[in-house]
């Protein structure tokens, strides 16, 4: 901030409140107008851009960091594609040389067994991340887990993979994207007992405090599956607050209970979906949809057509 911002009044009419104009490069009381300093400096670039493509283009900084990549994405790349500046193709020779600088660059990334270990461990987590479908931020939550795991030396005598898995778990429970216990494992290459055992290891050495799992975070991603609407969506929510105030989701499986509420609010309005479409979707068996169903409807005095 600049020395003129930081006087607390505009001299004239007292006011606080200051605003830029970058067009006159003056800075200006937003009240009566008074200019307080005629020569600001604009920080931006000295260049326009009328489209995100042509913004990319032209802009001369890297992309952001990220902690989804071991050196958190501040190295250099040379780039795969055989071409130079200009766009034109390498000739035999400098296609040759380029190779060999890249086949370098890849190994020099990588400095000792931290690096690699993190390498590893986070191009898996991304792995999984993709089969899965999940945003960014739990990819970012992820990597941040599984480093402060590396930082505290908790590894050592467990699977790279197994504690990747776990990482990802907990960052999905974190970030209200959750996906089971079954869904990590069937996209892991551990099995679901010993991502179980690392994700109860690493959460009590890291102090990882998470609730458990509502099922309401579970309605979006059922109702989008099965093609419904906002509007059953937006039932099946509002019959999950009412039996979680019933205390009827407590010692229950949170897929089983959005199961049920989805299929009741699907009945309700019109849209209904089979138990099995629905169980088949939740990965529960139909027996607990049929049962959580008629729990709901018992406790909460619904009456459902079927």
């Amino acid at each position: 901030m600049e020395k003129h911002e930081k006087r607390k009044k505009c001299p004239e009419c007292g006011s606080p409140k200051f605003v830029r104009v970058y067009e006159r490069a003056e800075l200006v009381c937003a009240e009566c107008g008074f200019i307080i300093h005629d020569k600001i400096m604009d920080m931006g670039p000295e260049w326009r851009a009328f489209d995100q493509e042509q913004r990319e283009r032209r802009g001369r900084v890297g992309a952001p960091m990220t902690f989804t990549i071991h050196d958190k994405g501040l190295s250099t790349m040379i780039d795969w594609r055989d071409r130079d500046s200009h766009g034109k193709d390498l000739t035999p020779k400098r296609r040759a040389q380029i190779y060999r600088l890249r086949k370098w660059q890849r190994r020099i990334r990588v400095s000792d067994a931290t690096e690699r270990n993190l390498a590893f461990a986070l191009s898996e987590v991304d792995r999984m991340s993709s089969h899965l479908g999940l945003p960014r931020n739990v990819r970012e939550a992820a990597a941040v887990i599984y480093r402060r795991a590396v930082e505290e030396r908790l590894i050592r005598g467990r699977s790279i993979e197994g504690v990747a898995a776990a990482a990802l778990y907990a960052a999905c429970r974190e970030c209200k994207v959750p996906r089971t216990l079954d869904e990590i494992a069937e996209v892991s290459r551990v099995s679901k007992k010993e991502i179980g055992r690392s994700y109860r290891f690493i959460s009590r050495e890291l102090l990882i405090h998470l609730r458990p799992t509502s099922p309401i975070d579970y309605i979006p991603r059922f109702g989008s599956e099965l093609g419904l609407s906002g509007e059953v969506q937006s039932k099946a929510i509002e019959l999950l607050k009412e039996a979680t105030k019933k205390g009827l989701t407590s010692g229950r499986g949170p897929t089983g209970v959005a199961a049920a509420a989805i299929y009741i609010a699907s009945v309700f309005c019109g849209e209904r979906r089979t138990q099995r479409d629905v169980a088949d979707v939740a990965r529960v068996t139909e027996v607990t949809v049929r049962n959580r169903y008629k729990e709901l409807c018992e406790k909460l005095g619904l009456d459902v057509e079927l």
